[in-house]
Order: structure tokens, then sequence, then C-alpha cells
């Protein structure tokens, strides 16, 4: 198992800025960049308006066809943005979870970063205020952090353990 760096692991599920990405960045973890399979899957729609459009193909199908095969074909490329976002973001999760449970063994990493209510809802604007810190410093300054965001929705903790502990 490999224990990756915590701003290795931040940098993979935030921006420079320190907001969520959208798109995990496997780049930190040795993939592909985020930014590369965003312009790639930003891409899709023209290459299939090329292939339907470009005069050989438009010319057997006529218009009608033509419009047909494009909405369709658009359809399944939002499935496959769909689906390839969704595939780089749970691998980038399952890489970086182990590290996430050695640095903080209580804090759940999807909690952190759902945008539902959960006690850690305020992490990205904590994490923009202690970017400039070291490993060490930022790891110290996370954990009391943690404990604050806990104590400030000790309710929400609580409901969250019943739960668990019931199901």
């Amino acid at each position: 198992m490999t224990t990756y760096p915590l701003k290795t692991i931040l940098a993979t599920f935030t921006k420079a800025n320190g907001n969520k990405r959208t798109l995990f960045n496997l780049a930190p973890l040795g993939g592909i960049s985020s930014s590369v399979i965003a312009l790639l899957l930003l891409a899709l729609p023209f290459v299939e308006y090329a292939a339907i459009f470009n005069p050989t193909v438009f010319n057997k199908l006529g218009i009608a066809q033509s419009i047909i095969f494009f909405i369709v074909f658009l359809s399944i490329v939002m499935i496959i943005v769909f689906l390839v976002s969704w595939a780089v973001n749970e691998k980038v999760l399952k890489k970086i979870s182990p590290s996430w449970e050695s640095y903080f063994p209580n804090v759940d990493l999807k909690m952190v970063l759902s945008s539902g209510v959960t006690p850690y809802r305020d992490f990205f604007k904590v994490y923009k205020g202690l970017m400039q810190l070291e490993d060490e410093a930022l790891h110290q300054e996370l954990l009391k952090a943690f404990v604050q965001m806990e104590d400030e929705n000790k309710d929400l903790v609580e409901a969250i353990r019943k739960d668990k502990a019931r199901g």
C-alpha cells in the first residue's frame, strides 16, 4: 500500500484555489490529469458532429436522419461523460482512501467530499485558509478543524453514528 503525502491527497480533489473539483485529478497519483480528461470529454460532441455531418455521411443519410443520429449519439455521449467522470472519481477515492485513513482515521472521506449536509461541510473553507502550510502543520491543523467541525455539529455526528450502528 502506498501512502501518499497529505498535499498530494488534497490535490486530487481540490483545485489550486482550494475549491472542490468536479472531476478529481489522477495526475498527483501518477495518472492522467483531469484537464486532459475534461478536454477529451468536451471534444466528444465535436467529433460526433464531424463524423455525422461530413459530406460523405451527410449525403448518404440526409438531413433528417443526420439530425436524429446526432441527437441519439449525443445522448450516448452524455452517458459516456457521466460514466467516465464517475469512474475517475471512484478510482481516485479508491487510491487515496487508505492514505486518508492513516491521516484521519475517524473522518469519512466521502462525507468530507459530499455536497450535502455533513459535519464537514466547511472543510473547503478551512482548507483554503490552511493551504500554505506544509504537510505536518497542515495535518495538525486539519485534525483540530475536524474536531471543531464535529463539535459544532455534534447532533448530526450523533445521528450518523446511531444510523451506522443500527444499519
